[in-house]
């Protein structure tokens, strides 16, 4: 039989276990808590003196939880580039006082302040001043290829302003920050996204009230706009990101294609419209439909295909390459964009037998001395002479 008085004492060891554990997770509550405090500290406090702060990746909740009030800045791309602030630089161009800058960042200063002398007037819309930066920076600057070819400190400078504007060659980050600080001088709100693997970064910037996706590193040498003003969609189907960290992009307003539209009432129309542009050299054109039956849809499929099947051949005038794509911006219509490019009109040129023969000569000039070196069952051609 039991003992009765066993039983009173179950309730208290139930009852001191479950004190020692609320102080047990009370204790690490508070330890999380002044990690993260301390990280978020450590964060605010170089972004505030302009200093980097790395990040080399966590998980989205211990990513916002350390990281704190920082949701851009600090982190390091391709594991080699970090995103660094560029709020300094923006707010001494604001204020006009640039005492607190160093060096290299008044220099930044100075050549970020005579591009936008040349290009933004106080006339423009956040649109127009956005695009007219966007235009520049795809037209004046380069690709990094990683490697330092001919110009000194590219590679130490490729992810910052200060590199991008003195040197015109960058990589994603240095596109990203430079973008940012232009739009964070002209008073527009800009971030800086990274995506998930960290391997590429570009931004986001806030016109009319509402987000959306420029990417200037995928549009360096065309400045074709297909990375211009994107919704969360659109860019989704290239990148994917922390999407509770970045606010949405759901604007469509201000997205080239939509800004540049005319409605489309026939495809009928495409064929006088693409010759246009292909006699002009090439370009894009962007066409509207409301089409709540669909029918309209089906005939631009229709003429699409034919003209694409028509401009596979090369012909005297050049080789043109077309791309269509319709995009589903809003519930309410649709915008078809197609992009021309034109290849030289000149077949190239064949060599003359003559040609040929002096190639052979010279080969046999330069490589006459290399004999092919002999093995038991198998024969390979010998790659450092005798």
């Amino acid at each position: 039989m039991s003992n009765p008085a066993n039983k009173r004492f179950v309730p208290i060891w139930i009852a001191l276990g479950a004190i020692l554990l609320i102080q047990l997770l009370t204790l690490a509550a508070v330890a999380v808590g002044t990690v993260a405090a301390g990280a978020a500290a450590a964060t605010a406090a170089a972004a505030a003196a302009g200093d980097e702060f790395e990040f080399d990746g966590l998980p989205s909740l211990w990513n916002r939880l350390i990281r704190g009030g920082s949701r851009e800045d600090g982190v390091r791309i391709a594991g080699e580039y970090v995103i660094r602030p560029t709020r300094r630089i923006s707010d001494a161009y604001l204020s006009g006082d640039s005492a607190r800058l160093d060096d290299k960042e008044k220099e930044t200063l100075r050549m970020a302040s005579a591009v936008l002398s040349q290009i933004v007037r106080d006339d423009m819309s956040d649109y127009e001043k956005e695009l007219a930066v966007y235009d520049w920076m795809t037209a004046n600057l380069a690709f990094d290829s990683g490697s330092l070819i001919a110009v000194p400190q590219t590679q130490e400078d490729c992810d910052n302003p200060y590199g991008v504007l003195k040197y015109h060659n960058a990589v994603c980050v240095g596109y990203a920050t430079t973008f940012r600080l232009f739009m964070q001088m002209m008073k527009i709100d800009c971030m800086v996204v990274h995506n998930l693997d960290l391997g590429h970064s570009w931004d986001l910037v806030c016109l009319g009230g509402e987000w959306y996706h420029t990417d200037i590193y995928s549009d360096v040498g065309t400045g074709n706009h297909s990375h211009f003003n994107l919704s969360d969609m659109q860019m989704g189907q290239m990148q994917s990101w922390d999407r509770e960290l970045f606010p949405a992009a759901e604007g469509i307003a201000f997205n080239y294609a939509v800004q540049n539209s005319v409605e489309l009432k026939s495809a009928a129309a495409l064929p006088s419209a693409l010759r246009k542009v292909i006699d002009e050299g090439g370009g894009s054109l962007f066409y509207r439909l409301d089409d709540p039956t669909g029918a309209l849809h089906s005939s631009v499929d229709y003429a699409v295909s034919r003209l694409q099947g028509l401009l596979e051949q090369d012909y005297e005038t050049g080789h043109v390459w077309m791309y269509a794509e319709m995009l589903p911006l809003s519930a309410e219509f649709d915008v078809l964009s197609i992009t021309v490019e034109v290849s030289g009109g000149e077949a190239p040129v064949e060599p003359e037998e003559d040609d040929f023969a002096a190639i052979d000569q010279a080969i046999d000039d330069a490589f006459g001395d290399w004999q092919p070196v002999e093995y038991e069952g198998e024969w390979q051609q010998g790659g450092h002479g005798k």
